[in-house]
């Protein structure tokens, strides 16, 4: 309406989906931007100062979370159905998306190049829509993200004995939990890394499907036999915010692993990740992964490094 109107035109959207209409509102002509009073918005002192309305212009690039929920990201967009999302922002000023869930793995559909790493994985967390022709460019960064995290908590505990050109993950039993977009990155980073893989998912169908893709297996919750040194990595939303009284595993098995990552970050210290220390894991925080992944994807929007100890220190005042 903004873009077509000739004359004056106050636009209300209210909700979570009307964020957005009122973060871009100054892009697209706007006088008049809501805050509070509206449902589902928050203050407008709190929208002017984290968003810096004032420095928002035509010229504008637009990067944010396409996710459904999204309602935790601080730039969000509320997708429902992303190749129509797609279809209808296609202008070059939306120019880099981070892909949340459920549309991790819809996205390498929606791509018209993917980078190899996630065609390999099968899912897409970032998208650049490239200035000289438009197209959407898929790749992941959650790999790198989740493993490296795993790895260093063990470079820095008193369990790791391995070299530093071995990965303190080899040869050890990498348990996943769920097998959405987020575990696939998991999983595919730890064969990488030569850990054999085990997946559950409430889809038993879907794990195997995985867990063939990994040369891995496939376990029923009640037909699993720990070893020692495990490692578990919790891909699901179990424990998410606002569920956070939800595990994903029992404490009494959680005395089973060595190190446990809950990729879940809000909130940072999960039910999961509380129960695991309680039994003298090594407990790994989503917020970890979430703050490298960001860092990959920041190289990817502005062809330049990232300001890492600003973003940690930002990160980590939110979380």
């Amino acid at each position: 309406m903004l873009t077509h109107c000739q004359v004056p035109l106050i636009a209300r959207a209210v909700g979570e989906r009307g964020l957005i209409s009122q973060l871009l509102g100054p892009k697209y002509g706007a006088f008049i931007v809501n805050g509070k009073t509206e449902p589902g918005l928050p203050p407008l002192a709190s929208i002017r100062q984290i968003y810096k309305l004032d420095c928002v212009n035509s010229h504008t690039k637009i990067f944010g979370v396409v996710s459904n929920p999204v309602g935790h990201s601080k730039v969000p967009l509320l997708v429902d159905d992303l190749s129509e999302f797609f279809r209808v922002y296609s202008c070059n000023d939306f120019a880099g998306f981070s892909v949340g869930l459920p549309h991790k793995e819809t996205a390498l559909a929606c791509c018209h190049e993917v980078d190899p790493l996630a065609l390999l994985i099968g899912a897409v967390n970032t998208i650049i829509r490239r200035p000289s022709d438009g197209l959407l460019i898929g790749y992941n960064t959650d790999c790198e993200a989740s493993i490296t995290a795993i790895e260093d908590a063990y470079r820095g505990s008193s369990v790791n004995g391995r070299p530093p050109n071995v990965s303190p993950i080899s040869g050890k039993l990498f348990v996943l939990i769920g097998a959405g977009g987020a575990g696939r990155a998991m999983v595919f980073g730890a064969r990488s890394r030569g850990a054999r893989v085990v997946i559950f998912n409430r889809n038993f169908e879907r794990a195997k499907a995985l867990a063939e893709a990994v040369s891995g297996e496939a376990k029923p919750y009640d037909g699993f036999r720990p070893e020692k040194g495990m490692i578990l990595a919790n891909s699901s939303a179990i424990g998410m915010e606002p569920n956070e009284d939800q595990t994903s595993i029992s404490k009494p098995s959680l005395a089973s692993y060595e190190l446990v990552f809950d990729a879940v970050y809000t909130p940072r210290n999960t039910r999961l990740l509380q129960e695991a220390a309680e039994v003298g894991a090594i407990v790994v925080s989503g917020v970890e992964m979430f703050i490298r992944q960001a860092l990959g994807q920041f190289k990817l929007f502005t062809h330049g490094l990232a300001p890492e100890e600003f973003m940690r220190k930002v990160v980590l005042e939110h979380f």
